[in-house]
């Protein structure tokens, strides 16, 4: 069981907007779209600036102007019920048009994201006579007695090296997923992406400790950590700075950054032993010096 509940839908946002990195000046994303008043909410609305340019994520190719996308997190079902509820807000926003029909039906698409195949909703789908084809990897496009092009997409089946950001968004990751998605934020440099990054990678990192922990054991992937986690030590510098100064420390930046590490090494689990053996090596601090900030 994980320490606190694991906020999942800003991780998809984020997720989403890596995904679709190549073609994003292309697309507004409206995140958490209302449909006129609360609780009517769609998880993620995403606009094509051109409607008929092609993207290059194949989550993309059925994609119309107006593409809305429901994510359900491992822990959220996936049923007939919720699969007519996303159709539903599909309609609701084709009609808040500015004016009668400004939103065409045919240019209104419905994507559902999980983790895993809803191998119930699937079975409706057979019993009702809907047709389903596999045109990629984990993604499904649902036809029959639907209002909108629907597809579901299985986040477990993608290809994981085309999928980064999706494949992340999982209680089950593997070292070797973990790793890659490590690799993937280190290789990052616009501003945008790394914010986008450091919120899969806190919600990955809290549904997967363990692997974390696996992986700490190597000085590599430790330094590789350290580095991706450096907008969350300059954070933590910055409020042990602002403390110091109220105290009068002249030491006060210094402090910050390691009191800073030591906190974001605590939370990725680490023991004293480690955090101590890892700040002494980084600030060169003697081992009595170390275990006063632990």
């Amino acid at each position: 069981m994980q320490d606190k509940k694991i906020q999942w839908h800003p991780g998809f946002v984020a997720a989403m907007n890596l995904e679709f990195a190549e073609d994003r000046s292309g697309l507004i994303f409206e995140k958490e779209y209302n449909l006129n008043t609360k609780p009517l909410e769609i998880d993620l609305l995403i606009i094509k600036k051109e409607a008929g340019v092609k993207l290059v994520n194949e989550i993309g190719s059925l994609f119309r102007g107006h593409n809305i996308m429901e994510y359900k997190s491992p822990e959220d079902g996936l049923d007939i019920d919720a699969f007519y509820k996303a159709g539903a807000y599909a309609g609701l926003y084709k009609s808040y048009g500015e004016t009668t029909d400004a939103i065409k039906a045919d240019d209104v698409t419905v994507s559902l994201v999980r983790e895993r195949k809803p191998q119930g909703l699937f079975r409706y789908f057979t019993e009702h006579h809907y047709t389903v084809s596999n045109p990629y990897r984990g993604i499904y496009y649902v036809e029959g007695n639907v209002l909108f092009p629907t597809q579901i997409i299985v986040t477990g089946e993608l290809d994981e090296a085309l999928h980064v950001w999706l494949g992340a968004l999982s209680e089950r990751m593997e070292k070797q997923g973990m790793v890659r998605l490590l690799e993937s934020v280190l290789r990052l440099s616009g501003k945008a992406d790394k914010e986008f990054a450091d919120s899969v990678l806190e919600v990955s990192v809290g549904a997967n400790r363990n692997v974390i922990e696996e992986l700490m054991g190597g000085d590599n992937m430790c330094q590789a950590l350290m580095e991706i986690m450096e907008p969350q030590l300059l954070l933590k510098e910055n409020q042990w700075r602002e403390e110091g100064r109220k105290e009068g420390r002249k030491e006060g930046r210094k402090e910050g950054r390691i009191q800073g590490t030591v906190d974001t090494l605590r939370d990725f689990g680490h023991e004293d032993a480690q955090i101590k053996e890892e700040i002494m090596k980084k600030y060169t601090l003697s081992e009595e010096e170390a275990e006063a900030y632990l």
